[in-house]
């Protein structure tokens, strides 16, 4: 037997098609029941929670309960982000199981991946916190430096929060749309929250697409500006 990760088993848990909707639909970072999770999969109740006690031994999912209710979410960002990579190899084969509609095209625009944005707009955000130097590559990942925080304390991002916590800051999370990376890690998360306490973004319920009011895009391209156009440290 060789040494090391036994990826041949997390592989034959995410390959199952049933186990596969249940992992995708968790995308969205909400916790559901396994009724819905069932619904998701298309598999009955009893199926479903087979599947789901299969996926907690691996270490996939994990249970949250809350008075009389059980509920299921992803473990962590790491297997979001591996989802997420799988979406893109698979996206990239050509592997894809219906025909490109309007909701394809709303997902590659903008869409949650386990609590913060991706998509067209994820990658844009990304794209334009690097290229005005407001978050830089170093050789231990992503950092933040002392222009970077003010623009985000700015933004109304609660750095000093956010840095007590466990999970990393920030990370690069490749898109499977746009095959290049969107921002993960806490930080990823607060600033799509705060798309949302401003009003600019609203998650679709019955998907994971995320759809920007006018005045939305408008102040978010202000703000996240794409390469050459002007930049604002602000939002009016």
């Amino acid at each position: 037997m060789k040494d090391g990760p036994d990826i041949a088993r997390v592989a034959a848990l995410i390959g199952d098609p049933a186990r596969a909707n249940i992992l995708v639909a968790l995308m969205t970072g909400k916790a559901l029941t396994a009724t819905e999770l069932a619904a998701e999969a298309g598999v009955t109740l009893q199926t479903a929670s087979s599947h789901l006690a299969k996926l907690e031994q691996g270490g996939l999912v994990q249970p949250r309960k809350q008075g009389r209710h059980k509920y299921l979410s992803l473990a962590n960002d790491d297997v979001a982000q591996v989802l997420e990579g799988l979406m893109g190899l698979a996206a990239g084969s050509g592997l894809l199981r219906t025909r490109t509609g309007p909701r394809d095209a709303a997902l590659r625009n903008a869409r949650v991946c386990y609590s913060h944005l991706a998509g067209n707009r994820g990658v844009q955000l990304f794209d334009s916190l690097l290229a005005r130097g407001l978050m830089s590559h170093q050789p231990d990942g992503l950092a933040i430096g002392a222009e970077g925080a003010a623009f985000l304390t700015a933004f109304g991002i609660d750095l000093a929060e956010l840095r007590r916590k466990r999970a990393p800051l920030c990370r690069a999370c490749l898109d499977w749309s746009e095959r290049r990376s969107h921002l993960g890690g806490s930080l990823g998360r607060a600033l799509f929250a705060r798309l949302e306490e401003l009003g600019w973004a609203r998650r679709d319920p019955a998907s994971r697409v995320v759809t920007f009011s006018r005045e939305g895009e408008r102040q978010f391209d202000r703000c996240f500006p794409e390469q050459g156009a002007p930049a604002h440290s602000g939002y009016q």
